[in-house]
């Protein structure tokens, strides 16, 4: 089968754009409201803090990103997500209502 550019792009653009919704429902889902931190198994209320691990992209509690922060490979790392992760989502690391952001930013539900 033969495609014409015009049309192999427009298929990339369709496909990319599905799988970007789909990763951005997947981590709205995930930043909702995590019940309990996916380390510790601590509760965690609607009005407690959680933020994401930067190895996992789980949600966890302040305190266990507190020990996230003090391991070693935690720099490069941290370095190597935000560049994969403004790939991935198209959108700068800083911005709050990004995905990349809830890596460095607490929230709350």
């Amino acid at each position: 089968m033969t495609f014409v550019p015009n049309e192999v792009s427009l298929f990339l653009v369709c496909f990319l754009k599905g799988v970007d919704k789909q990763m951005k429902d997947e981590w709205e889902e995930k930043l909702s409201c995590a019940l309990t931190c996916s380390r510790c198994n601590r509760d965690l209320h609607p009005e407690d803090q959680r933020i994401l691990s930067v190895y996992d992209d789980e949600p966890i509690c302040l305190e266990c990103k507190r020990k996230e922060e003090e391991r070693p490979d935690y720099g490069e790392i941290s370095k190597t997500m935000i560049g994969q992760c403004m790939a991935d989502v198209e959108q700068q690391w800083g911005d709050p209502a990004g995905f990349c952001y809830h890596h460095f930013y607490p929230y709350k539900c």
